[in-house]
This record gives C-alpha cells, sequence and structure tokens, in this order.
C-alpha cells in the first residue's frame, strides 16, 4: 500500500542532473589526472585542475545531501541516493590524494603502469557518467546498468593486476639504485590503485539500487 501511494506521489527528479554533473565533474578530474601523468611539463597546473573539480564536486555532494532532507518524495530510497553520491565522490577524493602524493613525492617521470592505471581511472569515469542518465528510469535500463557495473568491476580486476606488476617492475629497477624512487613509486601506485577500488564501490552501489528497484 506504502510503495503504491508513493508512486502515486509526484517526486522531486533533481537528483538525476546532480549526478550527472558529479558524474561529469570527477571524469573531468579523471581527465586531468590522465594527463598529469602523461604531460611532465604541466604536472603542477593538472594537479590544480584535479583539486579544482574536487572541490567542485565537494558541492554537488552537498546539494544532493540537502536535497535527501528537504524532499518529501525521492526517486529512490533516501539511504541509497546517499550511499551513491558519497561512494561517486570518495572516488574524486581520491584522485585529488593521488595528485598530491605526486606533486609531494616530485614525480615527472611516470612508469607505464601509472599511466595504464590512469587509463583505467578515465575509463571508469567515463562509465559512470554513461550510468546517471539511466538510473531516472531504472526498470528500462537495468540490463544497462548491470552491464556498466560488470565493465567496473572488470576493471577493478586489471587495475589489481597492473598494480602488482607495476611494483614488480619498480622494485627491480630500484634493487642496488636508490631505494627512494621505489617508496615514492609505490606510494603513487598505492593512491592509484585506491581511485580505481572506489569506483568498484560506485558499482557495488549502482547495483543495490537496481536490485531493490529494477
Amino acid at each position: 500500500m506504502l510503495s503504491w501511494f508513493q508512486r502515486m506521489m509526484p517526486r522531486s527528479e533533481l537528483f538525476f542532473p546532480l549526478f550527472i554533473r558529479h558524474a561529469e565533474t570527477v571524469t573531468a578530474a579523471a581527465e586531468a589526472l590522465r594527463r598529469m601523468v602523461d604531460d611532465h611539463a604541466a604536472v603542477p597546473q593538472h594537479c590544480r585542475d584535479v583539486v579544482q573539480r574536487e572541490e567542485e564536486a565537494d558541492a554537488i555532494t552537498r546539494d544532493v545531501l540537502v536535497a535527501v532532507r528537504s524532499t518529501f518524495i525521492t526517486p529512490f530510497d533516501r539511504g541509497d541516493i546517499k550511499d551513491l553520491i558519497s561512494a561517486m565522490d570518495d572516488t574524486i577524493d581520491a584522485m585529488q590524494k593521488a595528485a598530491k602524493a605526486i606533486i609531494l613525492y616530485e614525480l615527472t617521470v611516470f612508469e607505464p603502469g601509472m599511466r595504464a592505471m590512469a587509463d583505467a581511472i578515465a575509463q571508469c569515469a567515463r562509465l559512470v557518467t554513461r550510468a546517471m542518465p539511466l538510473l531516472a528510469n531504472i526498470g528500462q535500463h537495468a540490463g544497462q546498468l548491470n552491464e556498466i557495473c560488470l565493465q567496473l568491476s572488470q576493471i577493478e580486476g586489471q587495475g589489481d593486476e597492473i598494480y602488482d606488476r607495476g611494483l614488480r617492475l619498480l622494485y627491480e629497477r630500484s634493487k642496488g639504485g636508490d631505494p627512494m624512487a621505489f617508496l615514492r613509486g609505490k606510494e603513487v601506485y598505492e593512491h592509484l590503485e585506491q581511485v580505481v577500488d572506489r569506483f568498484d564501490d560506485v558499482s557495488n552501489q549502482i547495483q543495490a539500487v537496481v536490485i531493490e528497484h529494477a
């Protein structure tokens, strides 16, 4: 009876544009991070771009949380909305940490594995951006959403392999040389891997919404 009543009540649709804007902001940050490991001459500028996008994403997240508290009927469960936007925001927070680590350790030459991780991050961000408009009609787009989540999980698994392989190569190259080079590289690899892991969290949140509402 309650679910029937909720379907009959007008719902605020403002959440979907906010989800889309946030995802687009995350994608812009991911592209800046990708450029950061590809363009050593402009590393500081690309870091500033990531930080700026993170601030924009925080503002959108606040708008979503305010809307959750002030909207009578939400398009899906309030807890799911909070969990989804928080998971999305965690991805860009992790990107900012990765970018700041690159600046802190003064990296200007990047391992092939780091560039591969940055590619994976950008790919994940684009997938999430594809997913957000589909949430407006979960029943119709459940199959597409599940496929996107599967791709995100596959990229996360590939990211683990890139991380392991990259650390192994970095260690081999650092033996008998500069041990700090290994430690600096390891720290950046770990931050990049955490970004990919956070996108897997987003995938889990999307799947939770689909399971509950499809």
